[in-house]
């Protein structure tokens, strides 16, 4: 039996409702847990921020990509990434920024942020170029691979007493379970964002919204509310190094492994890609991005006017891809 317009927009909703629960639930368990893997072997949040949790938090988005590419639908695949990575700085930082404000030590997220306008700029390079071929999507996960080396060998293993100092995070009848939750804590964010997505695409087929402005918009939002997800936890828990770890390194993730790996699985054709993203959306994601590194690096703080300011910019740039 065929079911009709409204009662798929009902199952959508339902999927949406459940998938934003789990967000929440795993988010909660992820930061706890991540904070707790932190404290006990002396890491710093930032870089277990930049790391698991950025890693986890882009499942969703690497899974999408792949299965868009794979399917000939490039313009999600890479609508996705760009996407999310303009939500990931607007809307997470600056939905987490209305929570709590943050500060942050330049010196700390100094390489980081190269590495993350290294990343974009690579990105327009290989987006110009015309196609993504398997050889460079091979070398945007070996670059990624060597940057995490690079960052675990420099992390600083003096920071355990600070961290010791100033985390509040909870305490496991048994050390194991910290692991046991955090994985629980990433599958339910993955699972979470895909019942998400897979109502935000239904809901978007029955209106017939273009495809690439499904990737820039309802897949990225979608994909990126597990990054969402755990920093307003982390903000609520005041863990802002977390955040601001979480932010930078999903946006390089997304970059070098989600365009590595559905490069590496099937060459992205840049032809097949609505001109918007070539022409438009890839350079207000670089331009954000260039903006954000540098006002960190500059200011030190992103206080709740300026979340509130990227908030209010990241639904004008939502209404204004709808209107092109």
């Amino acid at each position: 039996m065929e079911l009709s317009d409204f009662e798929l927009f009902f199952l959508a909703f339902g999927a949406m409702g459940l998938g934003t629960i789990m967000l929440v639930r795993g988010g909660d368990w992820t930061i706890d847990s991540a904070v707790y893997i932190a404290r006990k072997f002396g890491i710093s949040p930032l870089l277990i921020g930049f790391t698991i949790v950025a890693f986890g938090t882009s499942l969703p988005e690497l899974i999408v990509s792949i299965n868009a590419n794979l399917k000939g639908s490039s313009g999600i695949a890479l609508g996705n990434v760009i996407g999310s990575n303009i939500a990931n700085i607007l809307m997470v930082c600056g939905a987490s920024a209305l929570v709590a404000a943050m500060t942050v030590k330049p010196k700390e997220i100094l390489n980081d942020s190269i590495m993350m306008i290294v990343a974009s700029v690579a990105m327009v390079a290989v987006f110009l170029y015309g196609t993504i071929t398997q050889a460079v999507g091979a070398g945007m996960i070996l670059a990624l691979i060597l940057y995490i080396i690079y960052q675990y060998k420099t992390s600083s293993k003096d920071h355990e007493a600070e961290v010791a100092e100033d985390v509040d995070n909870p305490q496991y009848s048994y050390p194991i379970l910290a692991y046991v939750f955090l994985l629980l804590g990433l599958g339910f964010i993955a699972g979470g964002a895909e019942f998400l997505v897979r109502g935000a695409q239904v809901s978007a087929t029955i209106l017939g919204v273009p495809e690439a402005v499904i990737g820039l918009s309802l897949i990225a939002f979608g994909t990126s509310l597990p990054e969402l997800a755990t920093c307003v936890a982390a903000a609520l828990k005041k863990h802002t190094d977390l955040i601001i770890g979480n932010v930078i390194g999903s946006n390089v993730f997304n970059i070098l492994m989600i365009i590595g790996v559905a490069a590496l699985v099937k060459p992205i054709d840049m032809g097949q890609v609505a001109p918007q993203i070539v022409n438009l959306d890839m350079w207000i994601m670089l331009a954000i991005s260039i903006f954000f590194a540098l006002w960190l690096l500059i200011f030190r703080k992103i206080g709740r006017v300026l979340g509130g300011t990227f908030v209010a910019g990241y639904v004008l740039y939502i209404l204004a891809i709808y209107m092109l």
